[in-house]
Formats: structure tokens, sequence, C-alpha cells
């Protein structure tokens, strides 16, 4: 069950299945609800889950699985991901029925591509939410709403209204009821506001993380959580922006129940001074000039040899686990140092179980964004046209007729070795044209060139593989040399 729409509650898929199992003789023998759940992944969903384990299992009693419609089944965002489930069911022996679909799941060439098309639909709807909520969210941060976490310890959760009048404070675990209610940070109880500005004095005068965890631990002091300290919380408070008064969010992200991921400082969200601050500025920024120059005396050399050690000790890195360990750098200044995290961790031989490669070719792209929007330019002047580029958005305005925007598409490897890309159209800036790049399956050279005319483009995102049909591929080019024709000018004779 999502959220978003009451026709989706279980009540109402209940009632719609068990019309359709009367109509068709079927008799229900299992129920198995997900009331809530994401339908992003087959992770979170036990219910869905316990189904696969019966039918993988042969525990399944049944032959046939009544879902209300594809989208209850899951939004994938590969449809082939979709398609594996209902295949898994029917390898079984069990035929899968949609109810409140107006096609018969019959096997039909009809009835596969109305699927193919329905699975599609429901992905690219959940990614159209996560932009849309991703953006609102990004829009509160801005005007200087908390959006989800702890307030952190010297730090309370403040209930205000749609017009900032306060209202209640919110105790640990309360959540606001009212959807136009916002939250925003206040300095906390005065006794747990003087521990903090003392834990950033006593750092600044010289005193370690771990001095200073066994100086509270010592005072039987807790954390906001109710637990003793450890030279990483303490680590944490000494560098969080909240304590200053900034609003800071989006430092990691999760999107579409994908991948956890840390984003580069120039990704995140914030606005600054929008919380009664704590600490004074001049004493943070002391205390982040000691945490930097921490590292900076040190060799990478010795860095990585502190790493290496933490690796072999620990047997796994993250952020954490290096920010605990008295004398060495902390996570921040190996993130500064070899340009990312992952970086570093490759240098010592440590590999996330997931693969972050696609985060050092995304940061390598966005280094060439600008490189190629110069060629571009330049080809554009060259061919006699006149073009502005809009130093925010980077869209270009070409002989004051027509606008586009340059996007580079990263190639990625299915399972199988094919090529594909993700394109995502700039549908809030509305070009006339869009000039798509799609780089070469190392992601070093463009492979070619798609322009894009907005009037023709009917979704936000486009996934391409090596052939994509006349539809697309109409708009393919190996050069740019018809994009700066398109700016060419030709002189009229003059009449006699």
């Amino acid at each position: 069950m999502s959220t978003e729409h009451q026709r989706y509650s279980t009540d109402n898929q209940a009632a719609a299945i068990r019309k359709y199992a009367d109509e068709r003789g079927f008799r229900i023998v299992r129920t198995y609800a997900d009331e809530g759940r994401s339908g992003l992944t087959t992770g979170g969903r036990p219910a869905l889950q316990k189904l696969f384990d019966d039918i993988d299992n042969d525990r399944a009693d049944y032959r046939a699985l009544l879902v209300y419609d594809v989208s209850r089944l899951g939004r994938w965002q590969d449809t082939d991901e979709a398609a594996s489930h209902e295949l898994r069911c029917r390898r079984a022996g069990i035929s899968v029925h949609y109810c409140a679909e107006q096609f018969e799941n019959d096997g039909s060439v009809g009835s596969s591509i109305i699927k193919t098309v329905k699975r599609a639909m429901a992905g690219e709807y959940s990614r159209e939410l996560s932009v849309k909520v991703f953006a609102g969210q990004s829009n509160l941060i801005r005007l200087g709403f908390r959006q989800g976490g702890t307030a952190g310890f010297g730090l309370r959760r403040l209930l205000v209204d749609q017009h900032g009048v306060a209202k209640e404070q919110l105790e640990q675990g309360q959540q606001k009821s009212i959807a136009t209610d916002r939250v925003i940070l206040v300095p906390g109880p005065e006794a747990e506001v003087k521990i903090v500005r003392e834990i950033y004095q006593l750092f600044v005068e010289g005193s370690k993380e771990s001095d200073i965890t066994n100086l509270l631990n010592s005072r039987h002091i807790l954390t906001d959580l109710g637990r003793p300290w450890t030279r990483g919380t303490v680590h944490q408070l000494l560098t969080n922006e909240k304590y200053i008064g900034n609003n800071v969010w989006a430092r990691t992200s999760f999107k579409l129940k994908n991948q956890h991921v840390s984003n580069p400082r120039e990704s995140w969200v914030r606005a600054d001074g929008v919380f009664t601050p704590i600490v004074d500025q001049e004493l943070f920024d002391r205390a982040q000039a000691i945490i930097t120059a921490r590292a900076q005396h040190m060799s990478d050399e010795a860095m990585l040899e502190i790493l290496r050690e933490i690796f072999e000790r620990n047997g796994m890195l993250s952020g954490l686990i290096i920010d605990e360990i008295e004398g060495a750098p902390s996570s921040s200044s190996y993130r500064t140092r070899f340009g990312g995290l992952l970086r570093a961790y490759a240098l010592v031989g440590f590999s996330p179980d997931r693969d972050y490669r696609y985060i050092e070719i995304n940061r390598n792209l966005r280094a060439l964004h600008p490189t190629v929007v110069g060629e571009v330019l330049a080809g554009l002047r060259q061919a006699g046209g006149t073009v502005t580029q809009d130093p925010l958005t980077d869209i270009l305005t070409i002989n004051d007729e027509f606008t586009a925007t340059i996007v580079i598409a990263r190639c990625f490897h299915t399972s199988a070795g094919s090529l594909r890309w993700k394109l995502r159209l700039d549908t809030a800036l509305k070009p006339d044209l869009t000039v798509a790049v799609r780089m070469d399956a190392d992601n070093h050279e463009p492979h070619d060139y798609y322009l894009l005319p907005r009037l023709d483009m009917r979704t936000a995102l486009l996934r391409l593989s090596e052939h994509n049909g006349l539809s697309l591929d109409a708009y393919r080019f190996d050069s740019l040399g018809c994009f700066y024709a398109m700016a060419a000018r030709q002189p009229f004779p003059r009449a006699a």
C-alpha cells in the first residue's frame, strides 16, 4: 500500500480483488499485504518477500496470484526487474492477474506491450515524485525549516504554523500532525547550551576529542539520545553547522531506494543564519581550522598508512569509524586531501559492498561540462551566430531566437554487457532544444549527440540504448555540425 492515494488503501484493494475473484470463480486462500511500504524494492516489504519465499520453496497452496494493478506488484525503475518477478511466479505454475486493469494478462502481444508501458509509467511516476519531493524539501530548507532528524545535543525542535508562529516544542520521537506546520531548531536548556560551548572552548584550547569524551562521561552527562559520549559523537558536534545557525541538508542521498551515497559539498542544500546560534562563529571557525590543520602537515603516504591500519584493525572503513580513532586525521580531511572518501578507500585496498565508481565518473563529467559548453560556444560563433550564456543556469540563447541547454549523459553497462544512457531533460528551464552528449563506454569521450526539441519530448527522463528506433534516433548526430549550422546566417540579395 502506498500512502499518496486513497484508492490504494488495503481495504479498497481487497474489495476489488474479492469482486474479481467472485466473477472469475476463484477462492481466496491467502493474503499478502504490505501496508504503507515503498514499492521501489523488495527490501522493506516482508509480505512480498514471504510470497516469493513460499513460491520458491513450493509452499504455495494456490495456482493464481491476484494483484490490484501492475504498479502494486512494484514500481521498479527497471521494467526488466518488474517482469522478472512475474516470470518467477509463472515458472512456478502460478498465473498473475491484475484485477483493476483493462486488459487480460493472457500472454498475448497486446497485453505484453500494455504491461511494459504500465511498468514504465509506474517507475517514472516514482522518479517524478522523487524529483518533486526533493525540490519541495530543498525549498523548505532554504526557507529555514528543519527536514527530519534529531535536533542534537543542546538544541530542540520547535513546531511553528504556516505563518511562523510558535506552537509547541517537540519531544524526542514526536512528529508534526498538520501538513502545513513546520519545524525549526531553537536553543535547548541552558545547561546543555553551556556544555556545547564548553566543548568548543576546551577543543580550541588544546583538548582532544578523547579528552572531552572522558570528561563528559566522568560527569555522567549523556548525549541527546541518552548514550555515553564517544570520540565520534564529540567530533560530529564540533563539525555540525547547525550550532552556528546554519540549515544544511542533503549531505547524503538515498534516492529511489537505490544507493546511499555521500554528496559533494557543492551539492548540499543550505540556508545560513536561519536558526538562533548557540556557538559563536569565530569559535566554530577556530575549531574547524584545528581539525583541518591536523592533516595538513602529514604527507599523503602518512595519511594512507594510518587509514590502512584502521582498515586492517576494523575490517572495513566508514566516516564514523575514522572519526572514532584517536590521533587519526578526520574523515573530512581524507575527503579533502584525496577528492573523496571512496578515492582514499581505493588507495588502501578497501572496496565497499556497493559499486560507487559512478560517483567518480559523475564528478569527472561535471568537471568536463564547462569544457563542452566552451566548445559549443566557439562552434556557434564560428558559424556566424551570436550566443549568450546565462551565468546561473548555463542556458544558451542563440541569435536571440531560440534557447538551448547542454546535458552530458553518463554511459553504464547492463549485466548483459549492453550500453545504456539515462538522460534527464531540464523541464524547469524549458529550453527550446536540448543538446545531449552521450559519452562512450569508458565515459572519456563523446560517443554521439542528440538534438532534442522540447515540442517533441513528452517525458522528463529518456532511457537510451545503442539503438532506439526512428522516434529518437532521428535526432541523433555524429557531430554538432548540424547544430552549429542552425546558428549560421545567410544574406538575402538586395532587391533591384
